[in-house]
């Protein structure tokens, strides 16, 4: 339905499509890289692009399939599947110019080899209902943004004009098209165009009403320009608004981090100090290009800071506003920072852009970076700036100082215990490796589990288990210093890689192949972040290597512990390493126990509150996370709330106890399972 004749008498339309759309696209290209590649490139390298075979087949699901943004979709929340169909169907008129115009202009046998009658009668067809379900689902999205407003769609950064911009043009697009169609039959056009299942009967009305063909002829081509006009604004305007991440969130999937959503990086402190390099990222050059590329991919929908459980309680925090204003920045200094005229000491980002306050209330659980539809990693650069705080302003809140100081003089955060690294496991036998150097396994019983008293229970009941399964294993005992996990999430690097290679050398010395913790936290670190200074051992958390034994037979629970158990997921055992299955098999495993799950679960569990150093440190306003979430266990009237983590255990325990609801109790898996193995 090209419009007839040429343009001004003298250009043929292909030739001034052509021009247009490379005068358009040339533009904005070089509006991204001004505004936003030259600045994103700043950073420093991630090396982001090993492994691409790996890297695109795993992206394309993202991008194309849309698989964050659907992952969302439910009976309450609906808009990833209307994002779902503006995408393909912005996709979808895009492809109509490239198969009606510029294919076959280079390809003059298109028409009569792939794009023949037949096939333009059904893609004709095909965008006349894909206009029709546009205007549906724009209606919608117009009602459901600014009536009945969700609380993600009210934070002030998604209530920004550009999204009613968005939705009108697309509405106009829709609207072109059918006219286009319309006009065509108009005038007397004939062939597969004319045969639109909208356009015709839509054209024949306005032919009833008087139009003849010079109107419907000229009509025809003013809204099959504007239509064009519409695609070719929509690449000029994508680099200036939020909609930059059509463009940078395929480069963000594809640029992914490939290692479990727990492991942060490793920087080399080193080569940082030898080139006076600051510790942590406070300014542009400190983050890396991924880093700063997080800022354009962000869609502004509100996902991530609508499932953040510090701001769901109460705090500051906002990983939107996080990743919005390290943006912000970027535009405002970028510039001077390319031509050797760095100013950002005059406003710098932390205590400007982004407050302290928002930087320490994070727990790292991970919810945002699990509901992010445009694969923006949160973590790293909130963790990357808690290190430049703590290692080179020694800003941080008390409760964390206590903590660090602890782990400093007495190699674990628990300060005024008065507990050994053994006194647990008093009168059960429990080798060290000292004692018993080629043990198989190595039961890595972590701070909490031998430090602290609650959580003692749970050790020994590991350590019952591991026996009546005949386990060859045996504990480091006193040569067991902390993982580094607290030290590493609250920012001081420096004494996280000491703690870890002081670990590493002492396990390599006694050839340690195979590694089972009961803490997700020290699970995570050994697991995947050891192996960047040399630690590469086989990992397992309890809940794995006890489900395997339960299924090789080697233990049998056979008394009935007769409970309703609610599963609450640890973050690090199921956002940051997938773990759900393995405790729940366990739970399932236990004659009497029923298990039910609470609202959030599983990829959209609810943190405790104890991660990312937050066992230690205070919250700083609201409602305590973990009264969040011991009231949503209340909620499941269970009787017992199951849990695989120490933290975890003592947040519930604490809950509980606050609330007034002892009736109820926080048991770990283990010693559930441990109560029916000795009742057997």
């Amino acid at each position: 339905m090209v419009p007839p004749g040429d343009v001004f008498g003298i250009i043929p339309v292909w030739l001034a499509v052509y021009a247009l759309s490379i005068a358009a696209f040339a533009t904005a290209g070089y509006i991204l890289y001004l505004r936003v590649f030259r600045f994103v490139l700043l950073g420093k390298d991630p090396d982001r692009f090993d492994q691409p075979v790996r890297r695109f087949f795993g992206a394309l699901p993202y991008i194309f399939g849309q698989r964050k943004v659907l992952q969302s979709v439910s009976l309450r929340d609906r808009a990833g599947l209307a994002h779902f169909f503006i995408f393909w169907g912005f996709l979808s008129f895009t492809a109509s110019y490239i198969l009606y115009i510029f294919a076959d202009s280079i390809w003059p046998q298109f028409s009569e080899t792939i794009l023949t009658d037949a096939g333009v009668r059904i893609f004709t067809a095909y965008l006349d209902i894909l206009a029709v379900v546009f205007f549906i689902v724009l209606t919608w999205a117009a009602i459901r943004r600014w009536g009945i407003k969700p609380r993600r769609l009210s934070f002030d950064l998604t209530q920004k004009g550009e999204s009613a911009i968005i939705l009108l043009l697309i509405a106009c697009l829709m609207l072109f098209t059918l006219l286009t169609e319309a006009f065509y039959v108009a005038s007397g056009g004939h062939g597969p165009h004319a045969d639109a299942l909208i356009g015709r009967p839509l054209g024949e009305a306005f032919a009833n009403a008087g139009i003849d063909g010079d109107a419907a002829n000229a009509l025809q081509g003013i809204f099959w320009w504007l239509h064009l006009g519409i695609i070719l604004g929509f690449s000029l305007y994508i680099p200036l608004s939020k909609h930059m991440h059509i463009v940078a969130a395929p480069i963000s999937f594809f640029t992914r981090k490939l290692d479990e959503r727990g492991t942060l990086t490793t920087p080399d402190l080193e080569a940082a100090l030898d080139n006076e390099e600051a510790l942590g990222a406070s300014k542009i050059q400190d983050f890396t290009w991924k880093e700063l590329l997080d800022g354009y991919s962000c869609a502004v929908c509100g996902r991530c800071t609508d499932n953040c459980p510090a701001n769901i309680t109460g705090k500051i925090l906002s990983p939107m506003h996080i990743v919005e204003n390290m943006k912000e920045h970027v535009l405002e200094f970028g510039e001077g920072v390319s031509s050797d005229n760095d100013e950002q000491e005059s406003k710098p980002m932390i205590g400007n852009w982004i407050s302290e306050e928002a930087l320490w209330d994070c727990v790292t659980c991970g919810a945002c970076i699990q509901e992010c539809p445009v694969g923006v990693e949160h973590i790293d650069s909130i963790v990357d700036m808690r290190r430049f705080l703590v290692l080179e302003q020694a800003s941080m809140p008390d409760t964390a100082m206590n903590a660090l100081l602890s782990m400093e003089q007495r190699g674990h955060p628990w300060r005024g215990t008065t507990y050994s690294r053994t006194d647990w496991a008093d009168g059960l036998d429990v080798p060290t490796l000292a004692e018993k150097p080629d043990a198989e396994v190595l039961f890595w019983v972590g701070c909490t589990g031998s430090l602290e008293q609650r959580s003692q229970s749970v050790a020994r009941a590991m350590a019952s288990v591991l026996k009546r399964a005949g386990v060859d294993f045996a504990i480091l005992g006193d040569e067991e210093s902390c993982s580094g996990d607290p030290a590493r999430r609250m920012g001081n690097e420096y004494l996280y890689q000491i703690m870890a290679q002081q670990n590493i050398e002492t396990m390599n010395s006694y050839d340690v192949k195979k590694v089972v913790t009961i803490c997700p936290h020290c699970f995570n670190t050994i697991r995947n972040e050891y192996p960047h200074l040399g630690g590469d051992y086989e990992v397992l958390h309890y809940t794995e290597f006890v489900n395997d034994l339960i299924s090789e037979g080697k233990i049998r629970p056979v008394a009935e512990i007769n409970t309703t158990v609610a599963y609450h997921d640890s973050c690090y055992l199921g956002r940051h390493n997938g773990i759900y299955d393995a405790p729940r098999q366990i739970a399932n495993a236990i004659p009497g126990v029923q298990l039910v799950e609470m609202d959030r679960c599983r990829e959209r569990g609810f943190c405790c509150g104890a991660g990312g150093g937050h066992m230690w440190i205070e919250e700083s306003k609201g409602q305590r996370i973990n009264h969040a979430r011991t009231e949503q266990f209340f909620e499941t009237d269970a009787a017992t709330v199951g849990v695989s983590c120490p933290f975890c255990l003592q947040m519930f325990e604490e809950g509980i106890g606050s609330l007034g609801q002892n009736q109820k109790q926080a048991k770990d898996l283990l010693e559930v399972l441990d109560e029916s193995l000795s009742k057997g």
